[in-house]
């Protein structure tokens, strides 16, 4: 047999494995390295030193009015610069870009910018948009939404049919005395009731009109008025609709 089953040469990075691999007399085999001493520091070490936490319990840092004025750059009037080099006499781009660089009008700092009121909110006001109330179980078990919803599309369609309705008979042109005559066709006259020979000949007892000629009118009248009036004989209230 083989003294040694292992195949190849062995290191000496194998052989300190093996060292440290060997259990000690009495304990487990180690598998962990061994931690640095109480004096190590983990991690990368600040360089910033603020003070500490006594220092940020015993001051708060206040930052300086002057510091939060903001310095702004002063900007050129190119339209003051135009308007005083034409005044000038100046019409050339270069005499205009010579007159700029000879001459400075600038801009105001603080032109149109005025300071921005300070918003006091209530004490107890509550920010952010409220929650929407859950929705009833019984509601949804009982389809009460679909029945609301084809409530509405009746009463929509309702609404539509009736508005349709009044634009119809807003359009429609109104009927008068003279379009009823127009339209009036004159019915037969029927055939005499029968009577008695005897009766065909007798006059009436009660004779209302001062002559024949203003009986006649008045029939003639009345027959010509009675096309616009109800009833059979055209004596009712006028037709008009």
């Amino acid at each position: 047999m083989m003294e040694n089953e292992r195949f190849g040469v062995i290191r000496d990075s194998m052989k300190n494995n093996q060292l440290l691999q060997k259990a000690e007399f009495g304990r487990i085999k180690r598998r962990c390295y061994t931690l640095p001493g109480p004096n190590f520091t983990y991690g990368q070490s600040s360089f910033v030193k603020e003070g500490g936490v006594a220092t940020a319990i015993g001051h708060w840092d206040v930052v300086d009015e002057k510091s939060k004025v903001r310095h702004r750059k002063l900007q050129p009037n190119f339209i003051a610069l135009n308007r005083e080099s034409v005044k000038s006499g100046l019409v050339t781009a270069a005499e205009h870009q010579t007159f700029r660089n000879t001459h400075q009008i600038w801009c105001p700092l603080h032109e149109g910018h005025g300071p921005r009121p300070s918003l006091t909110f209530p004490p107890d006001m509550t920010f952010g948009i409220c929650t929407r109330p859950s929705t009833p179980i019984y509601d949804l078990l009982e389809n009460k939404y679909q029945y609301v919803w084809i409530q509405q599309q009746r009463e929509a369609s309702e609404a539509l049919k009736l508005k349709s309705q009044e634009k119809i008979k807003k359009e429609r042109v109104q009927d008068t005395r003279t379009t009823i005559l127009r339209r009036y066709q004159p019915p037969e006259d029927p055939a005499p009731l029968w009577q008695l020979p005897r009766f065909q000949k007798v006059g009436p007892h009660l004779d209302t009109f001062p002559n024949q000629a203003a009986r006649q009118k008045a029939f003639s009248a009345q027959h010509s008025d009675g096309i616009a009036h109800r009833g059979l004989r055209g004596q009712g209230v006028y037709n008009i609709s």
